[in-house]
């Protein structure tokens, strides 16, 4: 489908963004699953002035949505209205090693980028990062976490900007973080993150990352086109025995199946859509509800329209 184009009246309204803005782009080969509508506005901000700039001068029914790497994400196959943001360049993926074992990285960076610039920089704690899929913006906004290690535990402070164009900096208090979740205030686009890690070895440091690396491969289907763990963990269990339990190893919808390797990630087979992904995920959760009498909620993140139009 093709959403009628309003990029002209973006830009008569903030006449001075420096920013890239593309009506109807696909966005679906920039998800990890691979699925997925395009935007009807994507915007690509030159940096945060710029972005605060966008947003102030933005209508205020245009509906805004953030994405990073998408790793976490089923974008729907009717696509997303209004304005996708999509943050990237050095203006957003830079990496600085400050005094004092902390490290300040933008919205942009790769978990995995951070981890290992801290780790030839002697700076640990940071190593779970090499674990967790996508951006920092990510897991800022969700409390991401693996092996051990979350946002919550060594975040100094964060830093964005508001749906009304305003740079705001939060706290790790401000956060109001829970487990995989995030109270700070939803409009928000995070642009950068100030982490405190602690004095360490490189060599101590980048062999724990190469053991986490070994342990994903072994156990995660992640050259697959997946988007991660799908369900939070209940309370006292892990969502994938509660998945197995339910008899849902390798169910299939469409082409979307669950992983007969690890069965807390959906994978797209090849020619799945979005909406073979969500069936999926509803059938596991049904299944588990009636079969364990656990109702999970998810952990990946869905936006857009669930059918073209």
């Amino acid at each position: 489908m093709a959403f009628p184009d309003i990029v002209e009246d973006l830009r008569a309204q903030a006449p001075e963004a420096r920013g890239k803005l593309a009506a109807n782009a696909p966005i679906a080969e920039a998800t990890w699953f691979r699925v997925g509508g395009p935007a009807q506005v994507l915007y690509s901000p030159a940096d945060e002035d710029d972005l605060a700039y966008f947003l102030g001068r933005l209508p205020a029914d245009v509906p805004v949505t953030v994405v990073g790497l998408s790793s976490n994400l089923i974008v729907r196959d009717g696509g997303v209205e209004g304005v996708v943001v999509r943050l990237g360049g050095r203006a957003f993926n830079a990496i600085d090693v400050m005094e004092g074992s902390r490290i300040v990285a933008g919205a942009a960076a790769p978990d995995q980028f951070v981890a290992k610039a801290a780790a030839t920089a002697g700076v640990d704690g940071l190593a779970f990062l090499r674990g967790v899929p996508g951006s920092i913006g990510g897991a800022l906004r969700m409390n991401a976490g693996a092996h051990g290690g979350e946002i919550k535990d060594v975040l100094v402070e964060a830093r964005g900007v508001d749906r009304a164009g305003a740079i705001r900096v939060f706290s790790n208090a401000d956060m109001g973080y829970s487990y995989r979740l995030s109270s700070a205030p939803k409009d928000a686009i995070f642009t950068r993150a100030t982490l405190q890690g602690y004095p360490g070895d490189p060599d101590a440091i980048l062999a724990e990352m190469e053991r986490i690396t070994r342990a994903r491969e072994a156990s995660q289907p992640i050259r697959e086109k997946t988007g991660g763990s799908t369900f939070k963990n209940p309370p006292g269990v892990k969502a994938w025995e509660l998945i197995d339990k339910a008899g849902c190893r390798g169910l299939v919808v469409g082409d979307a199946q669950v992983s007969t390797l690890h069965c807390n990630f959906l994978i797209n087979r090849g020619n799945a859509t979005a909406a073979d992904i969500e069936a999926l995920g509803e059938e596991v959760r049904r299944r588990v509800r009636e079969r364990c009498g656990v109702t999970l909620e998810l952990e990946i993140k869905r936006i857009g329209v669930p059918t073209a139009t």
